[in-house]
């Protein structure tokens, strides 16, 4: 009897090893969430020249990609090619948020890489950032010409990332 009751724990353990095993190799965490939510309220100072952005509504009247990123961070550097593709197929729809990160090393950041970007703004707080829902950069959002979040992709773009923002900016307007 007392054998019977000491297994209990083992199979348990086994159970749990294998749902958890089961739950690695089969994520169901959504890489791309369909988002229903407003863009934060918040004017953003411009990385050059004057004045504020928000994207709340955006500006134009199209949808935009918002991409969050930042000089010290390993996989913006690695997404960065991706964002000069969605830069040349979608020109004047791409743009920047400098999270925490300072002017001088955002400006040394983009002239390595290339700037993809319509337009920066800076997030030197990361206030604006957390408005946005971010959990760490890089992230990307697609915003209606509405201000409603449409796309919220989390960590770095792949190929089925610049599918999925390329297809939400071809959406038809709300």
């Amino acid at each position: 009897m007392k054998r019977w009751l000491a297994a209990i724990p083992i199979a348990a353990l086994i159970l749990f090893a294998v749902l958890a095993g089961y739950q690695l190799s089969h994520p169901e965490k959504a890489e791309f969430e369909r988002v229903s939510r407003m863009a934060p309220d918040r004017a953003f100072e411009r990385f050059e020249g004057d004045g504020a952005i928000s994207f709340a509504p955006p500006p134009g009247d199209e949808a935009v990609v918002v991409n969050l990123f930042a000089s010290w961070c390993a996989p913006c550097v690695a997404e960065h090619p991706r964002l000069v593709e969605l830069g040349k197929a979608w020109p004047g729809r791409v743009y920047g948020v400098l999270y925490k990160d300072t002017l001088a090393n955002g400006e040394k950041f983009l002239s390595e890489l290339g700037n993809p970007y319509a337009d920066i703004v800076m997030d030197p707080d990361g206030q604006g950032g957390l408005d946005f829902g971010l959990t760490g950069v890089p992230e990307t959002f697609v915003i209606s010409s509405n201000g409603e979040i449409l796309e919220h992709i989390a960590g770095p773009l792949d190929d089925a990332g610049v599918k999925r923002v390329s297809e939400a900016l071809k959406a038809p307007r709300p």
